[in-house]
């Protein structure tokens, strides 16, 4: 059910593209029409328009398309030969219509979509008439690369979105507002978490407060980690081509790896896109025995990948990272049991961010490495495990999107104002064991490849701190904040007691920052109010006398504690990674 109506909001918005085009075309006669796909968040077109256009003549074109809203055109769909399509489209001017007509394979169906006097090439399906579109607002306007190449041609993009009822756009407008105030570029420059610099695209610096919390995240992982078996590796950040051919990724991967230059000679070196062959070489330092496995591996290794540059943003979308990696070898008879430990895992480290996530089975893609039967069994495998943990209607399937050398279930995450973000995998390998000639002794004396499964639970780390940034806007809970404590001085001769507050909260593992600055001490409590403290401490001749701390509480309420009530209490909150505040003190 929630298919077809995805389907049917497809279909309402890719109708809302051609409506789009006929009100642009109305308005501005000379104008070129590209291409208008349906997209997750809606729709847009793409155009090549004599004079600029931008938001401001948004409202002139959102006229346009209700006028056709309300002409109610009935969207009439034509088969027609090549040779018609492209007479159609030259003589309308439109040549990348033509274009798209020339590429198109001998024996190709082109079906042509009719409403009102406007015609455009199209695949379709459409809704019935243009009368069924009533709730759309165009969002925004972009430069665009004719076919994505920048060789070719910049257009201007259009953006707009589509629902059944006012009600739900409505709902989508004001979760766009929420998404703009959460962003997590704006809210990382104003809380001093991480800085993207022009010398280095998609490549984080991290500033003091944004490594504190990544160093926070990173701590739990470990101790949790280390709880469940696993042993922590780290490898080279260079290999030779060759392990990269074995495993496939030269392959598969190559155009997104970042290749060393040999000043005119053959590549023979990269810089590691992944980190499953340097496990690999782990495994094979030493013959392993049916004893050792599971044989679990993780890492947390840097891994840099050659993206677009117009795909980078902010932490969501990077060059370098760090990957949350662990690579585990079992025997067959240990997958069911490894993948059901690794998902507790994986609910454990959400669960104490308050994260609740939906499973994805992805199947095999068609550039898939292997034999298909070991697919089926892999693919069988995992089915099975979610079925048995979930039922058969408690996750989701997307056929074809598994890794090349395997099946995977990917670990989706709905956050405070309703967005889906991709987060951990686990990935079921038989084939890259195979590759690299991987074996364990088993007890009767036989050589056996082992199973490898390929597992992360945050993820790309700063993509995952980048969520978090956008889920909690900002205001992390204590045990992750940038500054946990901030601590004001009322006047220089505080400065001594606040000194010795901070002191014994660092005592206690607690990071504590403290405003010696001459300046006001409202401006003080500004400062940190923006840095979004869960706790302002402010001290002055009372709280001196009675040894206590007037506590400014994240969200407005204040109260008057005793210091060491306070860092007694705050000290119990780090422990227990808790997501609300407390005011025991």
């Amino acid at each position: 059910m929630e298919n077809e109506k995805e389907k049917q909001l497809e279909t309402l918005r890719h109708s809302a593209s051609h409506i789009l085009a006929q009100a642009v075309k109305n308005i501005y006669p000379t104008v070129k029409l590209a291409i208008g796909p349906a997209v997750k968040e809606g729709f847009y077109y793409d155009f090549e328009f004599k004079t600029p256009v931008t938001a401001e003549d948004f409202p002139q074109i959102e006229k346009e398309m209700e006028a056709i809203v309300r002409a109610d055109q009935k969207f009439e769909r034509a088969e027609v030969t090549r040779k018609k399509a492209l007479d159609l489209m030259r003589a309308a001017g439109e040549d990348y219509k033509a274009e798209l007509i020339n590429d198109l394979p001998e024996g190709e169906k082109i079906t042509l979509y009719k409403n009102g006097a406007f015609t455009d090439l199209c695949r379709g399906p459409h809704v019935e008439s243009t009368g069924k579109v009533k709730a759309f607002k165009l969002t925004s306007v972009a430069g665009a690369y004719w076919r994505g190449s920048e060789k070719n041609k910049m257009l201007t993009r259009i953006y707009g979105t589509a629902f059944f009822t006012k009600e739900e756009l409505d709902a989508y407008l004001v979760q766009v507002e929420e998404a703009k105030r959460r962003d997590h570029r704006v809210l990382g420059k104003q809380l001093e978490l991480f800085h993207i610099d022009d010398t280095a695209p998609g490549m984080p610096f991290f500033l003091p407060r944004g490594w504190r919390v990544f160093q926070n995240l990173m701590t739990f992982w470990r101790r949790e980690h280390l709880k469940a078996g696993y042993q922590e590796i780290s490898g080279p950040q260079i290999s030779h081509k060759k392990i990269w051919e074995t495993s496939g990724h030269w392959g598969h991967y190559r155009d997104n790896m970042f290749l060393i230059d040999n000043a005119g000679k053959p590549v023979d070196f990269a810089i590691k896109p992944m980190n499953c062959p340097n496990a690999i070489t782990v495994y094979q330092i030493k013959v392993r025995s049916y004893r050792d496995l599971p044989l679990r591996y993780s890492t947390n290794d840097v891994i840099h990948r050659n993206e677009k540059s117009g795909t980078l943003h902010g932490l969501l979308r990077v060059q370098m990272f760090r990957q949350d990696d662990a690579h585990i070898f079992v025997r067959k008879n240990q997958i069911a049991e490894e993948i059901n430990a690794i998902i507790n895992l994986a609910d454990k480290l959400y669960g104490v961010l308050g994260l609740k996530c939906r499973a994805t089975l992805s199947t095999r893609p068609e550039d898939f490495m292997g034999d298909k039967a070991d697919w089926d069994k892999a693919e069988a495998e995992l089915k099975s495990i979610l079925d048995g943990r979930y039922g058969v209607n408690g996750y989701s399937t997307d056929e074809g999107g598994g890794a090349f050398y395997g099946p995977k279930i990917d670990f989706k995450m709905e956050d405070a104002i309703g967005r889906e973000w991709q987060l951990g995998t686990v990935q079921l390998d038989f084939q890259l064991p195979l590759n690299f000639g991987l074996t364990y002794t088993e007890s009767d004396g036989s050589l056996v490849p082992p199973v490898l499964i390929h597992r992360a639970v945050y993820g790309s780390v700063e993509r995952f701190l980048g969520v978090l940034i956008e889920h909690f806007a900002g205001a992390f809970p204590f045990w992750l904040a940038p500054v946990p404590v901030g601590i004001v001085p009322i006047k220089p001769q505080h400065n001594e007691y606040a000194l010795k507050v901070k002191e014994r909260l660092v005592e206690e593992g607690i990071y504590a920052e403290i405003d010696l600055n001459d300046a006001h001490m409202s401006n003080k409590i500004k400062e940190y109010q923006l840095a979004k403290a869960p706790y302002i401490l402010v001290v002055g001749d009372k709280e001196m006398q009675n040894g206590t701390v007037a506590v400014r509480i994240r969200g407005g309420s204040q109260i008057v504690a005793g210091a060491d009530a306070f860092i007694a209490a705050v000290t119990e909150l780090n422990k227990s990674r808790a997501l609300e505040l407390t005011a025991a003190f």
